[in-house]
Parts: C-alpha cells; structure tokens; sequence
C-alpha cells in the first residue's frame, strides 16, 4: 500500500495571548521521512501535537491524510503512530505487552484475535531487530533498545503516518548515533511518511528528505537538506544551521568555518582576503579547528585537513590570509530577510 500524504493548511495555535503556531501550510509527499528543525519555543512539538490530535488547532485550517481532513477526529481516528523523546512504556507491563497495548486497547469488533496480536508483537520485533526481548520489562532493557519497542508500540497498529517527538533526545551521543543510521534504514524498508521533530541540525540534515526550519511559531524554510544548508532564505537558518562566522561591515556577510582557505599571509589578496593572527589551533581530531583573530579582534573560525595545516607550518601567534570561497550577503540583520551567496 502506498504511504500518504500530509498536507497541513494555515495552522494556527494560540494558547490565550500566545500564539505558539502563526498560519503555518505545509505540504508532504507519501513515504518522506521529514525533520520539523528549531530552536526550543518555535512550534515544533505543538505543530506535531496537532497533527496527532492530542492538541487542536484554531479554527480555520487543516489537517489532511491521503486527502481526508482529520482535523475534527480524535487522536484514536487518526491512524497514527506517535514516539515520544522518553518512550512512555508502561512500566509494569512486558516488552511484548506493550507492543500489544494498542491492540488489545481496541474495542471488541475491531480487536484482532489472541493469535493475531501474537503473530504482529513476533513480527515487530523483528522488524526492530529485539526479537528475543518480548518478555523483559522495560527497566531491563537499554536507552536504544526502549526507543525502539517505543516505536514497534507506534507501529503495532499499522499507522498511516509516524510521528517522533525528538526520539534521541535523552540518549548518549554514541548511541544516538547508532540509532540515527538504524532509523533511517527503517525508513527506506518500511516506506511510511514519517514527520519526526529535532533541534539538533546535524541530526535532521543526516536522516531526513525534507528538512522544515521553524522559528517563532512559522517555518523559515522547507526543503532538501543539501539545498537548505547550501541556499539558506534567510538569516535565521545560515546561524541555525551550522556554524558560521557573522561579518558586519555595511551590510552583514555570513561564511561557514570549512568555506575558508588557511593561505600564507604573503599570498593574500589586499582586495578580497583577510588577514589575521592565529590564536588558537585544535588539532585532536580529523579536522584541525582553527581561531585566527583579525586586526579589528574579531575571531573567525576556520575548519582545515590536518595536512593542510602541517603543510602551512603555523602556530600560535603567526600571521595567516584567509580566503573566503563562498560568502553569503544579507542587506538586514532580521529573519524575514533574503541570503544570497557571493563567490
């Protein structure tokens, strides 16, 4: 069966004088897997409430599945799968139990026999590669392992849609990491539209096909992960995503650490390259990270091969050109103003 689309339409969402959702329309083809991406307070989380029904929206928009508004339905109507970042398991219930709940939760007519919930716990298991953990509890299992029968819980009722409310959140890096690579070859073998919420920008650049950058209630911009990092729209999301190194001077240019070329200072170009001294060098890992200061004091961060550096023979204190490969110019320091790249 095909996945369905998500189309939202002029959302709003106030909760007395706060408006945590501003006319937000959104548009997501069947099988997507898409990152809502923002900062604490822009709308995330209440925009993903809505869609599930656990929050309603003010009138006026809505909320549509394979073409069928839901908007009025409650959250048990909907056909959805939902994760929460803390997994909700019942504590007093065995892995296999909770996979079940929804099921058996149904009423009479519409539960599907002993033998039948059986088979589907057996068969979610697999598909979350747990299959030898159905009858622990969930105080038994690890961090990754409990998002994981979270989400078989969300599956166990054959959802139209998946939704994830930052389902790494409270996990450690190396295995948020692991479980980021695992998801997303779920995705590509279960196919199910999937809308999942993160701040973390390196997260939703990695796993999603559509990233939504949000910011004080409204989308800033949508698209293609390499497209939204590369073009960004506005100011906002060049700082939001990623780091990068601001310039005042005019109007305010934006260029990211690994944009920046180390060169010798006697190489640099009066007309076009900086020159700085280098204050700090950070060469642990693979990627040096270098702090040069500028003769104003500014510092601007610089991402270099280690080769490259050991090629430059510099160290603290020396004089060094940086040479912007890529730079992006905004006329006003605000939001709803364009970006636009200069070579």
């Amino acid at each position: 069966m095909n996945a369905p689309s998500l189309s939202l339409g002029n959302l709003t969402k106030s909760f007395g004088s706060f408006r945590a959702l501003d006319d937000i329309s959104l548009e997501v083809q069947g099988g997507q897997l898409v990152a809502l991406l923002g900062p604490s307070g822009s709308g995330k989380t209440t925009l993903l409430r809505l869609i599930a029904g656990l929050d309603f929206a003010d009138p006026g928009g809505f909320i549509r599945i394979g073409g069928e508004d839901v908007a009025h339905l409650p959250t048990g109507k909907r056909r959805i799968g939902f994760v929460f970042q803390h997994y909700a398991l019942f504590r007093h219930m065995t892995v296999a139990e909770n996979i079940a709940f929804g099921l058996k939760s149904r009423k009479r007519s519409e539960r599907p026999s002993a033998p039948a919930i059986r088979q589907r716990v057996e068969e979610l298991l697999d598909v979350v590669m747990l299959p030898e953990l159905g009858s622990r509890l969930p105080h038994e299992l690890s961090g990754g392992q409990r998002q994981r029968i979270a989400l078989a819980r969300a599956l166990a009722i054959e959802p139209r849609l998946l939704l994830l409310d930052e389902p790494f959140g409270a996990l450690d890096a190396q295995v948020r990491k692991d479980l980021r690579r695992w998801l997303r070859e779920f995705h590509v073998r279960c196919g199910l539209t999937t809308i999942f919420v993160t701040h973390d920008q390196e997260e939703a650049l990695e796993l999603s096909d559509e990233v939504v950058v949000m910011n004080h209630a409204r989308i800033e911009q949508k698209g293609p992960p390499q497209e939204v990092y590369d073009h960004p729209a506005n100011p906002f999301v060049v700082e939001f995503l990623g780091d990068v190194n601001r310039f005042d001077k005019g109007g305010t240019h934006y260029v990211r650490p690994h944009e920046i070329e180390l060169i010798f200072a006697g190489e640099a170009d009066p007309a076009k390259d900086r020159i700085g001294r280098i204050a700090h060098v950070f060469a642990a890992g693979p990627v040096a990270r270098i702090q040069v200061e500028l003769a104003d004091g500014q510092i601007i961060d610089v991402e270099a091969s280690r080769s490259h550096l050991e090629a430059l023979s510099i160290d603290h204190g020396d004089e060094v050109g940086l040479r912007f490969r890529n730079a992006r110019a905004s006329d006003r320091d605000s939001a709803s103003s364009r970006v636009s790249s200069e070579a």
